[in-house]
């Protein structure tokens, strides 16, 4: 028997909705014989849950909760298995994820001359002159440095020899860096004189000439080579992505996604698609573009809640420094295997002011990337400096995004200010192989993925995977969140972690909170969107290893069965069998 925590449960608590609606007969659709967490602090456990149109109409026992079906009630029996809140995911990017997926997975290499190999392959069914795009490399998870390198990371010679006709961009497991060869760069007009941009690195070689290897904004020289052919396309290729995208999501059991930054243009093709019921999944946007656009067309982009509840534009992005993995991170002090650099302020600080000024004046929350301590830092000085021009009883809940690297001074200010910190819990433990090469014993243990310390101050974290710089899977993130443990299997200090509950929080309700979506999503509570998860294994009551083997076998989106994994996976209730369709089969 599951221990139910509340006398309530003994009966369904049943709120029609919406509330000035005539209670209907009977459930659309309800979920029997399992374990429900609903992350409500009221309710917190129950058996069964009872779905009206697109609402929770109740959560309790099976028996009370079957005794709100009739003859066209869909019943799905959970056998045991657990039934959560959808997960929402507080940081990733939608499009790009849909991207990688039609780019070279360059995740699993071992060494630069995998990658090499890969590239060669790709050529040989690739027409001269098309670009080839790849992502996922990452120097410090290769076994050995490449033979000819900077820094670590690779030359360009051996790779534009494979590929002298094809233009080539691989983009760094970060995000935050890119590799180009010959080709690339030619097309470009980048050359060895050419300087790095500010708030980039061209990184060269002795004799001068650029490598192939371009740090955060210096990126963007090869990009724009790259892009300016493409206009034009744009709606049909990101419509694609977004699918691609979608479906990934819904068969991990994401139901709501914040786009971590996306231009007006691809915006409004996002908006297109949800109001055509194109969409799938709920997503909350932030705007990424230049301050000048901003300021022009921020207050006809900005919406919440349309599309019934599947759109909104409700944040304003920032990048105000760039990743640890590429020594991008902007620090207080020097990084421990790069001396020389403290790395890069990406974005300066009087822009920064300038989109802390936009944000007030169209009421939006402000969305800054912050990796390391001394970004950290300086853009919670930016926000308390905003603050004190505008205060207000009510939280702004500004987000400082990823919030990796925080000095102990600075970790307070989170809870003070009622600033987010919009964490990825998979991040620790892909990163922590190489934190403390970069930052040290002391700084890795006091600063690195500090959330205890954020939770017990009182800081609202939220969780997420960045993806695609992690696999957007929400079962990896959390079990990172409560274990800390890395692929070597060693606990990255493990006395930061979270418990099961705060995880499962930080991936649901916590990331609602964090879009003011909390009255709407985020708990499995009556009235509350009918967003659910149903996992084969328990991940709130299996031993910590056996996390990692959860699957999704249901995902529904407002009371719709969005994504369903093998019948062998999915019992249902032999007198009310479920609708085997997945939703790409509809379209």
């Amino acid at each position: 028997m599951i221990p139910l925590l509340s006398a309530l449960l003994s009966l369904a608590t049943i709120v029609p909705f919406p509330q000035d609606a005539p209670a209907a007969s009977a459930a659309d659709l309800i979920l029997v014989g399992g374990h429900v967490v609903t992350v409500d602090a009221q309710t917190p456990e129950a058996e069964a849950i009872a779905i009206r149109g697109d609402r929770i109409l109740a959560v309790g026992t099976s028996q009370a909760i079957r005794a709100l079906a009739d003859e066209h009630t869909q019943v799905i029996d959970l056998a045991g298995r657990l039934a959560i809140p959808g997960f929402i995911d507080g940081h990733a990017h939608l499009k790009a994820l849909g991207d990688t997926k039609q780019m070279l997975d360059l995740t699993h290499a071992t060494a630069w001359e995998d990658i090499e190999q890969q590239v060669a392959e790709a050529v040989a069914k690739t027409p001269k002159g098309q670009w080839i795009l790849g992502r996922g490399w990452h120097q410090e998870k290769w076994n050995s440095p490449p033979n000819s390198n900077v820094e670590g990371y690779p030359t360009h010679a051996r790779l534009s020899a494979l590929s002298p006709d094809h233009p080539v961009i691989l983009i760094h497991a970060s995000g935050h860096m890119c590799f180009a060869n010959a080709a690339a760069m030619r097309a470009a007009h980048v050359d060895a004189d050419t300087a790095s941009p500010e708030g980039g690195e061209i990184l060269r070689n002795p004799d001068g000439t650029p490598c192939g290897a371009f740090r955060e904004k210096a990126a963007g020289l090869i990009w724009d080579a790259y892009e300016a052919p493409a206009s034009g396309a744009e709606p049909e290729s990101t419509q694609h992505a977004v699918h691609l995208a979608v479906q990934d999501c819904l068969s991990k059991g994401v139901t709501s996604f914040q786009d971590a930054g996306s231009s007006f243009e691809t915006i409004a093709i996002l908006r297109d698609m949800a109001e055509s019921g194109d969409l799938g999944i709920r997503l909350w946007v932030m705007v990424r573009d230049e301050p000048e656009r901003m300021a022009k067309k921020l207050g006809a982009t900005k919406v919440t809640g349309a599309a019934d509840g599947f759109f909104t534009v409700g944040g304003i992005k920032l990048i105000l420094d760039g990743a640890l993995g590429s020594h991008g991170a902007w620090l207080l002090e020097p990084y421990s295997d790069l001396p020389e650099s403290s790395g890069l302020n990406t974005a300066p600080l009087e822009v920064a002011r300038r989109y802390a000024d936009l944000a007030i004046q169209y009421n939006m929350q402000l969305c800054v990337h912050a990796i390391g301590d001394r970004a950290n830092r300086e853009i919670l000085d930016v926000f308390e400096a905003n603050f004190a021009k505008h205060p207000t009883k009510a939280s702004r809940r500004w987000r400082v995004e990823h919030a990796q690297h925080i000095d102990p001074a600075d970790i307070p200010r989170f809870a003070e200010l009622g600033v987010i910190a919009s964490m990825q819990g998979v991040h620790c433990t892909s990163d922590g192989v190489f934190v403390p090469e970069r930052l040290g014993e002391t700084r890795s243990k006091n600063s690195a993925y500090v959330w205890r310390e954020l939770l017990d101050s009182g800081a609202v974290v939220s969780n997420g995977t960045d993806a695609p710089v992690e696999d957007i899977d929400p079962i990896a993130s959390f079990y990172a969140s409560v274990t800390r443990k890395m692929p070597n299997g060693k606990a990255f200090y493990p006395e930061h972690c979270m418990t099961r509950a705060e995880a499962l929080k930080s991936y649901t309700l916590s990331c609602a909170y964090a879009a003011f979506e909390e009255d709407a999503k985020g708990s499995l509570t009556p009235g509350k969107l009918a967003d659910i998860v149903v996992l084969s294994k328990d991940i709130m009551t299996c031993p910590p290893e056996e996390i990692r083997e959860a699957k999704v076998v249901y995902t529904i989106v407002g009371g719709k069965i969005a994504y369903q994994a093998t019948q062998q996976s999915a019992p249902t209730d032999s007198n009310h069998p479920t609708d085997s369709k997945h939703p790409a089969d509809s379209k």
